[in-house]
C-alpha cells in the first residue's frame, strides 16, 4: 500500500490506456479496459496447499460427534423410563 493508504496500481503500463483519467477512472460514455495487462492473479490471499484437517478441528468434530452420541443415548433412556420400559 501506498502511504496515502490507497493500494497501488498492478498495471504498469497505466498512463497508455486511452481514455483513462488521472486516478483510474474513465470519462462517462467512455469504455473501460478489459483487463490489466499483469498475468498474476488477483488474489492476494491463496488457499494454502496441504493439510486440511487441522488437530483442533478434528478435536472439536470428534468432541461434537460424542456430545450427539450421548445426548442421544440419554434421550432414548429418558424415553424408555417414561414409558415404563427401564
Amino acid at each position: 500500500m501506498t502511504t496515502a493508504g490507497r493500494p497501488t496500481n498492478p498495471d504498469p503500463e497505466d498512463a497508455k490506456i486511452p481514455g483513462l483519467e488521472p486516478g483510474g477512472g474513465v470519462a462517462p460514455g467512455d469504455t473501460p479496459p478489459i483487463a490489466a495487462t499483469t498475468s498474476q492473479s488477483a488474489n492476494r490471499d491463496p488457499i494454502p496447499k496441504g493439510n486440511r484437517f487441522t488437530a483442533s478441528g478434528v478435536t472439536g468434530i470428534v468432541i461434537a460427534v460424542v456430545g450427539a452420541i450421548a445426548f442421544l443415548v440419554i434421550a432414548v433412556f429418558l424415553v424408555m423410563y417414561l414409558v415404563g420400559k427401564y
